[in-house]
Parts: C-alpha cells; structure tokens; sequence
C-alpha cells in the first residue's frame, strides 16, 4: 500500500467517523428528550432515561449509515479541494478514477464491517432496550413468540391467565391451536383443542371447540373467546426487525415460513442488510461525481446543497418503494433493488462528466 492509498483511506475514515459522531450525538439527545417525555409521570431513577436513550441510539445511527456516507464523501473532497491536495494527486498521476476505485474497495470493507458487527451490536442493545422499557408499558402481559413448535401467547384477561399454541397461521386464523386457561391462582379451568380460530378481532371464533373440564368434554360448533390479541397486535409484536440479529433474523425466517406466518418483514429486513454495502458505495459515489464533476458544479457550497437536497429525494424515493414492499405492492426484491438500481443510473449519468485524467 503507497503513501497515496493510506493517505486517502486515513483521511476518509476520519471523515466517517466525525459525520458519525455529530449524526450519534444529534439522535442521542433527540431520542432523549422522547425518553424524558415518557417518563415525566413516572418514578425512576433520573440516569435511567438517559442509559436506555444510549442503548437504543446505535439501532437509530445504524439506519443513518448511508447518509452518513454521503455527508463524509462531501467533506472528505471539501478538505481535499481546500488544502490543493486533488491538484498535488494530479500532478502526480493519480487519476480520479483510481481515487475512486480505492474509496469505494475501502467503502465496501466498512460496509461489511457495519453489517456483521455494528448491526449485530446495535440489535442486542435495541432488544435490551425493548426488554428494559416493557417493564413501564402496558405490552408487559403480552408475550407472544415463534419456535420451531409453532406460535406461543401467554395473556392475561379477566384475571384469567391463558397459555395459546397454534401450529400455524393462516391470514386471520390460527390453525391447530390449544388453549390452556388458569385462574389467577394458576389453577387449570379448562381447555380448548380447535383446528381454526378465526382471530380477526379481540373476540375470537372458535371453531368445532373441543372443551375440557376436568374429566368431561363438549363440543362446541362456535365459541366465543375473548383476548387482548387480535392479529394486528400478534403482527405488530412480531414487526420489530431490528431487535434481531443476522443469526436470529435467518433462525427466526425458518420458524416463520414452518408457521406460514408473512415472511414479507423479515425478507426485508434481511434483503436490505444484505444490500446495504452496495447502498454505502452508491451514496460515496454519488456524492464523489458531485464533488470532483468541476466541470458542472464549480460552486463548493453548491455541490453540497445539491448533494443534501438529492439525498433527501432518495431518502423518500427509497422509503416509498419500501412501503410499497411492505404492502406486498410489489415483491421484496423489487422494493430493496429499486431504489439501487434508480442511484447506479443517476450516478452513470453523473459519471460521464466527471474529470478523470
């Protein structure tokens, strides 16, 4: 490695990691001030908002990441162009294209690094999170979790304690499901044995019930049973993707298609981790073709205002196609790739004008 590469990959890590630091900071005290106003009506300790604000500002940073890039990417040939050092590199043959291709192999490398050990740093944190934070919301009596046994719901209603399993789902039902209800002692009352549950609201139809009480059963065409779950609430608890690992996301996408329960957020989740380093390297180049294209934009406050500005129509421009994703509008695939597909044309466009020597 010559003078030149460390040279350039020394100074853009320490671009990275300041725009990081400002961006860390920035969301600290923004969720921070969303903590305090949680807990303003409650009786805890004052360090305590302020450790779960730090806990769950990586997974918030971590979404940032690609504007990080492209922010880093401006004031990185900002300093460069400042100081004369792109006429000194110049001067000493080094062309942009070979800039270029050093600082996107260094993007890339960054990329992975964020993916396997940021992410998975910053998911941890977020499920501590969720799991300190449970204790002061009304979620606390609701579990419900996936495992290669089916779906799991423990819940608490009318001081009566209800243990679900249901092998799989079915868009608003669930299939093959045991229910255990206790009393608030944990004395069994009864159970309930049903191959179909309609679960579309909080009163649930139960099907063909077979009830147990103590050594007697009874048959039941349609039972009503009501719960606090519906299946919009068993979906939003299911919804929080960043709490998970690569590892658990891959485990947890196994459990989900053996229930049949909507692989359509964890596939994203996981399709959007997979191309984030190509969306770092899109982002750096991006800003690159904006910063170095003299020809265009010879203004450097320009360059970066039209920078910003463009990143802010991506940001949206990505964000739409991920709720048409969501929305099962367009496949997975589609509303990961995209937005992708959309930057690399802008920046091949970009590109053609751009100074190489």
């Amino acid at each position: 490695m010559n003078t030149y590469t460390k040279f350039l990959i020394k100074t853009y890590l320490y671009s990275i990691l300041n725009v990081f630091f400002i961006f860390f900071c920035l969301i600290y005290v923004l969720n921070l001030l969303t903590e305090l106003e949680f807990f303003k009506q409650t009786n805890v300790n004052n360090y305590f908002p302020l450790y779960l604000s730090l806990i769950n500002t990586p997974i918030l940073v971590f979404e940032m990441f690609p504007f990080i890039f492209l922010i880093s990417t401006q004031f990185f040939f900002n300093n460069l162009f400042k100081d004369n050092e792109m006429n000194i590199f110049k001067y000493s043959g080094l062309k942009n294209t070979k800039i270029f291709s050093i600082l996107t192999i260094t993007t890339f490398f960054i990329g992975i690094i964020i993916i396997t050990i940021f992410y998975n740093l910053s998911s941890n944190l977020k499920n501590l999170y969720l799991g300190l934070k449970s204790n002061y919301t009304e979620d606390k009596k609701y579990l419900a979790v996936i495992t290669n046994n089916g779906l799991w719901i423990k819940d608490i209603y009318n001081e009566n304690i209800l243990m679900i399993n249901a092998s799989s789902f079915n868009k608003n039902e669930l299939i093959n499901t045991y229910i255990s209800e206790f009393d608030k002692n944990f004395e069994i009352k009864r159970n309930i044995k049903s191959k179909k549950i309609d679960i579309s609201n909080k009163e649930w139809i139960i099907k063909d019930a077979e009830i147990y009480i103590q050594n007697s059963k009874e048959i039941v065409e349609s039972l009503k049973f009501k719960t606090n779950f519906d299946y919009e609430l068993i979906q939003n608890l299911f919804s929080n993707m960043s709490s998970l690992s690569l590892i658990e996301l891959i485990e947890m996408r196994k459990n989900y298609k053996k229930l049949n329960y909507s692989l359509t957020e964890i596939d994203l989740q996981l399709f959007k981790l997979i191309s984030f380093p190509i969306y770092f390297i899109l982002m750096f180049i991006f800003s690159a073709v904006i910063m170095m294209n003299t020809k265009t934009f010879k203004n450097k406050s320009l360059k970066i205002i039209i920078g910003l500005f463009l990143s802010v129509i991506i940001y949206y421009v990505n964000n739409f196609f991920h709720v048409m994703g969501t929305s099962e509008k367009i496949n997975v695939v589609g509303s990961v790739f995209i937005p992708l597909i959309i930057l690399t044309i802008i920046n091949s466009l970009l590109m053609r004008n751009i100074n190489a020597k």
